[in-house]
């Protein structure tokens, strides 16, 4: 559900129910589910058993990161996509998994984003984004070399493009569905993208420096020793929940696909959700709204993080078992 009124939540994200035709809506979750196929297919094989914890934490530090918005130019705010940092970490297809549950939750359980239009979301942020940052990722480092700065160079180029391609996507979607002319969504949707896509790539590289120090194994091409243990999967996850914590300081303005539709006089279209759990993350049943917005976030942090690391397990002992 999209807001207009300031509130000490952070704003809704996704795109809701209403911003797209049925055609579209059909072909983006056709898309969506070969994509999953793909990497459901491709994880089985690959995952690791050090990659089960992370993905957990990963999960959940991305889920509590985007309650964040972070303030742009002209009244607009921007969220964490973690689509890179899931993708240099973890690999394109068990990031693609990790971000689909990431933005199945939000949608679930928090209304952010409709039900309908979840393939529309899947396909653009958990898809799309984790392969192209990979990508690019992968590209810039190959040019610049092993070291670790390269890996940090990397990681904002590919931070930053996934943003872009995200809302490319998202613009496309909106003309082909008619709610707006590509001509007039397009530069829209990637300029403000592209302010938010620097934030995306100065949280990334400083997640990414952090893993370096802590445990450089996880960054592909990094050969330091591991840390034994699981202090870091803790130290991970309290990060998170401190995140989530400070969610009542996100922002208040709305984001880009909020202000676009604004500008361009589509944010009518949005529809109510068909349900309400968590909405507009904040808690029912406790008056406080800065508190209520604390608990929800703490709540989803842990409802993700027990979620990803239960898939990746599962995935993990099927991995054996064939084995």
């Amino acid at each position: 559900m999209l807001r207009s009124e300031i509130l000490p939540s952070p704003a809704a994200m996704h795109i809701p129910d209403g911003f797209l035709s049925l055609g579209v809506l059909l072909a983006c979750w056709v898309l969506t589910l070969i994509g999953i196929g793909i990497a459901l297919a491709r994880t089985r094989k690959t995952l690791g058993e050090r990659q089960v914890p992370v993905m957990g934490v990963l999960a959940a530090f991305i889920f509590a990161a985007q309650m964040l918005n972070f303030t742009i130019a002209g009244g607009t705010s921007g969220h964490f996509l973690g689509a890179a940092l899931a993708a240099i970490l973890l690999g394109p297809w068990a990031a693609m998994l990790t971000m689909t549950t990431v933005v199945a939750i939000q949608a679930l359980l928090f209304q952010d984003g409709g039900l309908l239009a979840l393939g529309a979301n899947v396909l653009n942020m958990a898809i799309l984004g984790p392969v192209v940052a990979y990508g690019f990722y992968r590209g810039v480092r190959t040019l610049l070399g092993n070291r670790r700065v390269s890996a940090l160079i990397a990681g904002f180029v590919g931070a930053w493009i996934s943003i872009v391609v995200a809302a490319i996507a998202c613009a496309l979607e909106l003309g082909f569905s008619g709610t707006s002319p590509i001509g007039i969504a397009l530069p829209a949707m990637a300029g403000i993208h592209a302010l938010i896509g620097i934030g995306e790539g100065l949280i990334t590289v400083g997640a990414l420096a952090l893993v370096l120090v802590t445990r450089p194994d996880l960054v592909e091409a990094e050969r330091a020793p591991a840390p034994s243990g699981m202090r870091w999967v803790w130290g991970g996850l309290g990060i998170a929940i401190v995140l989530a914590l400070l969610s009542p300081l996100a922002s208040p303005h709305p984001d880009g696909l909020e202000r676009v539709a604004e500008d361009l006089g589509f944010i009518e279209r949005a529809q109510e959700p068909l349900y309400e759990v968590i909405p507009d993350y904040v808690f029912p049943g406790i008056p406080n709204e800065v508190l209520s917005t604390i608990a929800a976030g703490v709540v989803g942090t842990l409802i993700v993080y027990g979620i990803a690391v239960g898939l990746a397990a599962l995935f993990q002992r099927r991995k054996q078992a064939i084995t």
